[in-house]
């Protein structure tokens, strides 16, 4: 029975990409699995697959490195999938002594803007060349390459070319959606926003068009409906703020669900938002939340970003927009509201989408045979 580990620093062990539909999709076609993450503590098996994780994320780096050498010696996998580049780097000499696979799974930018904000000039110049050599090394040590979406193959896809590559997008699993398409009311409409509440995924763009919505049709009850949390001390402070500098009657705050609930927790939403800020790295990526809200039948307002066009064009379901600009996206939650069959077909659109091209199924066996492959190579 092949053996396949994956290592990862900073997603929890039970992360809906790598637990709910990597290695699941593995265990179901007879291999043996394992999950070691940096970022909490368990030991056992769940649904088949074994879970070695420990609570290290604030250790030093030799100790990371050496909390996934002992797993991997341990574990004796054929091949590794790898999170990040301290991963691939801490298994390069299993690699190298057993000739197993590695393969590199880019699903965030390396470095994030977030690894950089804590830098001032210049000091935030040389972090961010140094953590791209990381990167680039860790590219170079990897033997085959997986990218969560085509804009994040820069610079590694190019750079690494002669190395087996492939794009695995962010398709859920049908089974874990929980379908939910609503007969509009013309009284009334429920406004969803979902995940971490900051000005970088564009809170105070939601806000003001829905401000802007309530002035030109007063008489309309407006439900807004967050599900998510600040991370930051200073998103807290800011989202506080917000919240006394607009005046709207029904508002619910509800904490982030588990992963199997999610699309249940939106299911009362009229229409799912992200209006996050249109820089350099949001701009160049592809929403998770998108491929949900369609699965659950919702029609979508989202932030005209390079990601989702060049993966998708047009968006058959919904409205790519400027976030900023608050009146055009009033008017296109009012030209819902007052033609119905639109939305109805914008709902339908959402829903048949992901059933033909936007579901793990259509991608799974894909990924299978690429991990089988990094094995046989």
């Amino acid at each position: 029975m092949p053996k396949v580990l994956f290592l990862t620093t900073s997603h929890s062990y039970n992360d809906d990409r790598i637990f709910y539909h990597q290695a699941k999709a593995l265990r179901d076609n007879g291999y043996e699995v394992k999950i070691c993450s940096l970022y909490a503590e368990y030991k056992g098996v769940i649904d088949g697959i074994e879970i070695e994780s420990y609570a290290v994320l604030e250790e030093s780096i030799e100790k990371k490195m050496e909390t996934f050498r002992k797993v991997c010696d341990h574990f004796q996998p054929d091949t590794i999938i790898c999170s990040e580049p301290l991963a691939v780097v801490a298994s390069k000499k299993f690699v190298k002594e057993h000739n197993a696979g590695c393969i590199y799974d880019i699903t965030e930018w390396y470095p994030s803007m977030s690894m950089l904000d804590g830098y001032k000039f210049p000091a935030k110049i040389f972090k961010a060349v140094k953590f791209s050599l990381i990167q680039w090394y860790a590219g170079f040590l990897s033997t085959h390459l997986i990218f969560g979406e085509a804009t994040k193959k820069f610079p590694l896809a190019y750079f690494f070319c002669f190395k087996k590559q492939m794009i695995l997008p962010y398709y859920p699993d049908p089974v874990y959606i929980h379908k939910n398409i609503k007969k509009p009311d013309p009284d009334t409409i429920t406004l969803c926003y979902t995940g971490q509440i900051s000005k970088d995924k564009g809170i105070e763009n939601f806000f003001n068009a829905i401000d802007k919505l309530q002035q030109k049709l007063p008489e309309l009850h407006i439900r807004i409906l967050i599900i998510g949390s600040t991370v930051q001390e200073s998103d807290e402070q800011y989202f506080s703020t917000l919240l006394k500098n607009y005046s709207f009657n029904t508002i619910e705050l509800r904490k982030p669900t588990t992963f199997e609930r999610f699309t249940e927790a939106f299911a009362e939403a009229d229409i799912c938002f992200d209006l996050r800020e249109i820089n350099f790295e949001n701009n160049h990526s592809l929403p998770i939340k998108l491929f949900y809200f369609m699965g659950a039948g919702k029609p979508v307002i989202y932030s005209n970003l390079k990601g989702i066009r060049k993966h998708m064009g047009t968006l058959s379901f919904g409205s790519l927009v400027d976030p900023q600009n608050a009146e055009a996206i009033s008017e296109i939650i009012l030209n819902y509201i007052r033609n119905p069959k639109l939305y109805h077909l914008h709902a339908l659109n959402a829903r048949k989408e992901f059933e033909g091209k936007y579901n793990w199924g259509t991608i799974k066996e894909s990924f299978i045979d690429f991990v089988k492959r990094s094995i046989d190579k």
